[in-house]
């Protein structure tokens, strides 16, 4: 279950601890990330591994749990996160990655959840997917809608999955 700890740590401090597991950093606050249920895991690996598979063709990296500068005070860490391999390297990225997708948790909650996808939007990322396992269905978050689709793709490249072959993978 995710729960804020209300210490004012500096942005510094956050940057330079670690945490296991990873936290979001919300204007001094480390938020919790809910994680570790087998659904998750699954999902978010099934999509990393997909992603990877083509990774040399499509020009990406797709990486997982990486923390992103979304504002001044803020850093989102991300469930599955697909970086150019045109962009610079940041170790902790600034700049909006092509595509970031999220895996819903039974415990999370849709008014916190809209406050990472704002924080992603506001940092420019233009593909906002979430994943929810447990229901196997996905929603296109790029624009403030949740809009329910069966497949993700980044516009004017090959980049896509369609969700039934990562689900079917599962079983």
């Amino acid at each position: 279950m995710a729960t804020t700890t209300r210490l004012a740590v500096p942005v510094s401090e956050y940057l330079h601890s670690s945490y296991s597991p990873d936290c979001d950093y919300v204007d001094g606050e480390l938020q919790e990330r809910n994680w570790g249920e087998l659904d998750h895991a699954e999902v978010q690996g099934a999509l990393v591994h997909w992603f990877r598979s083509h990774d040399r063709e499509w020009n990406i990296r797709a990486v997982t749990e990486l923390r992103m500068r979304t504002g001044p005070t803020r850093f989102r860490v991300a469930d599955v996160c697909l970086i150019a391999r045109s962009e610079p390297t940041e170790q902790v990225p600034q700049r909006p990655p092509l595509a970031v997708i999220e895996v819903l948790s039974p415990e999370d909650r849709v008014s916190r959840y809209q406050e990472r996808l704002d924080d992603y939007r506001r940092m420019g990322v233009r593909h906002i997917w979430v994943v929810d396992p447990q229901h196997r269905r996905g929603y296109d978050c790029s624009t403030e809608s949740w809009i329910e689709t069966t497949s993700f793709a980044v516009e004017n490249s090959p980049i896509a999955v369609d969700l039934s072959v990562i689900f079917a993978e599962l079983g």
